[in-house]
């Protein structure tokens, strides 16, 4: 390492030691202060290699701070000196990776796919199609491609990296864990569940021979096995698998408790819990995640809302909606203190009081809640906005039961219809429902021109609906 290259490494460490310490503001001064410094060089004409290194420790100084507006501009200035290089430049390959990698952050995929490939070229110029350093770029373009939908392309980077790996430290190798696992989850977002489980069980096998049965590792290769039996239909497997490496990661003491990988593992565990019927044992998991984040967290803390929600739903499918009412309360009193009275995020656990309301036959307050959330959401979202149907479609059930104008629902129904129509098509399941209900009110209303043409466009979408299901 020479001098300059002591200096940068220098400088990122003492960026991220200010960062861990707490010292952002420190961290900051430190990466304008070099920054005013390189400016200051290319304004000279300075545009070489180190003034690209330089930009580069800042640009990852600043990605280490969140400020990502910054690291967008630096990327930028970067690309002005990096076009005018030639791959030949020691460590340029090193920098298109690092950008590969900022660009991919910020969601300038193509920008990232361009830096990846340049840097890919120059590696196997360098060291040859069968070298391990490949591997790292081809992963950063299979993540990207993945991203905009090139998922054959995708695929064919990550195999072409599994084969590298294979041919340089064999088919059992740690290494492959990574490239497998990104395999695996593209192929099943393509509904290739058959295809996924294949590499799946290949990491579960690595991390049980490296690590033995007992290692959390193996729990997080189960999960993964568990979402592909939950995508064949095989729910009783996915549940066992779940409830096992839930139990292995948790004895091995592999990650915190409040871990987010974790908790997802919980939530989706407790779903599919409910979804066989088994619902007290999943709450007893959405109480524990609840608990967790109180303990970590404080009592008050937004992040407890997701999960009160959670549990309140769980509490209203098996018709507690008393314990249902609490939850939602709280939830709404902790988003209300945190976000205003007029923030659209407070109407999700207030629409969801509503309903719980309802059932519990409290219908003034329900109606006061439901009329709450389409002023917000109608401010938020505009009239004719999904989430204001959401709201609409909910305040027809509660109006309906105080006994309000037929009249006043009517025109109600006509504004959720007008909406579904736009958002779910005019032949939806949405439409024909809401249709029935604008039938209904037409004729107990004794509107029968209006009626009559509606009756007949539902009777068409009636068949049309008949005929899929045969078909």
């Amino acid at each position: 390492m020479n001098d300059f290259e002591r200096e940068l490494q220098e400088l990122f460490d003492e960026v991220k030691n200010l960062i861990r310490m707490g010292n952002k503001n420190d961290a900051v001064d430190l990466l304008r202060a070099n920054y005013e410094a390189v400016k200051e060089q290319m304004n000279a004409g300075a545009k070489g290699i180190e003034e690209a290194a330089i930009l580069d420790i800042i640009a990852l100084g600043y990605m280490a701070i969140g400020d990502f507006k910054s690291v967008g501009f630096i990327l930028d200035m970067m690309n002005e000196v990096v076009d005018s290089l030639k791959d030949d430049e020691l460590h340029l390959d090193s920098i298109l990776m690092h950008m590969g990698s900022m660009y991919s952050t910020l969601d300038k995929f193509e920008k990232s796919l361009h830096a990846y490939q340049r840097a890919a070229g120059i590696m196997e110029n360098t060291c040859g199609k069968d070298s391990t350093f490949l591997v790292t770029p081809f992963l950063g373009m299979a993540k990207v491609l993945g991203a905009v939908g090139r998922a054959t392309k995708a695929v064919e980077m990550y195999q072409r990296a599994i084969t590298i790996l294979e041919s340089s430290r064999g088919a059992e190798g740690e290494d492959l864990v990574v490239p497998l696992f990104g395999l695996g989850n593209l192929l099943l977002k393509q509904g290739r569940a058959m295809d996924a489980e294949t590499h799946f069980i290949r990491v579960l096998n690595i991390y049980t021979k490296l690590y033995g049965k007992s290692d959390g590792r193996v729990g997080i290769a189960m999960s993964s096995l568990a979402h592909v039996k939950c995508a064949k239909g095989n729910v009783d497997e996915a549940i066992y698998l779940y409830q096992n490496s839930l139990q292995l990661i948790k004895d091995s003491n592999y990650m915190a408790l409040d871990d987010s990988i974790m908790e997802k593992m919980r939530i989706d565990l407790a779903e599919l819990l409910h979804v066989v019927g088994r619902g007290n044992e999943g709450r007893v998991l959405l109480e524990e995640c609840l608990l967790i984040n109180e303990k970590n967290k404080g009592k008050d803390h937004p992040s407890l809302v997701t999960h009160m929600m959670n549990l309140a739903t769980s509490y209203s499918r098996s018709n507690n909606y008393v314990e249902s009412e609490r939850l939602l309360r709280r939830s709404l009193e902790i988003m209300t203190k945190k976000m205003g009275t007029d923030d659209q995020s407070i109407t999700f656990p207030m629409l969801q009081l509503a309903v719980t309301l309802y059932h519990l036959k409290q219908d003034e307050e329900a109606e006061q809640l439901a009329l709450e959330v389409l002023r917000i959401r109608e401010t938020a979202f505009g009239r004719d906005s999904l989430p204001v149907g959401e709201a609409l479609d909910c305040l027809v059930s509660i109006q309906t039961r105080l006994g309000k104008d037929d009249s006043e629902l009517l025109k109600l129904l006509k504004r959720i219809l007008s909406i579904q129509e736009k958002e779910f098509g005019y032949e939806s399941e949405e439409v024909v429902e809401t249709l029935k209900k604008i039938v209904h009110y037409l004729d107990k209303s004794g509107r029968r021109n209006e009626k009559i043409p509606l009756q007949k466009r539902l009777s068409v979408l009636r068949k049309k609906n008949k005929q899929r299901i045969h078909y």
